[in-house]
């Protein structure tokens, strides 16, 4: 992970799914809950809802709204 990491979870737009459209920061847990237990995709997109999880996972969610801004 790397700070531009963080600035992309909220700006970075889900392409697909039920979520399309939404920034990975904004996504509900239990989504990426779902994607923990069945797999990330491949590349900058798993990975980074991969971190989104473990921060929500972890309750650092708060930790994003300064980079809203």
């Amino acid at each position: 992970m790397n700070s531009q990491d963080l600035k992309k979870l909220v700006t970075f737009a889900m392409p697909f799914g039920r979520y399309k459209g939404r920034v990975i920061a904004d996504l509900p847990g239990h989504y990426l809950n779902w994607f923990a237990r069945e797999g990330f995709p491949n590349g900058e997109l798993g990975r980074l809802l991969a971190l989104m999880q473990e921060i929500d996972h972890n309750g650092l969610k708060p930790l994003l709204d300064p980079l809203r801004k």
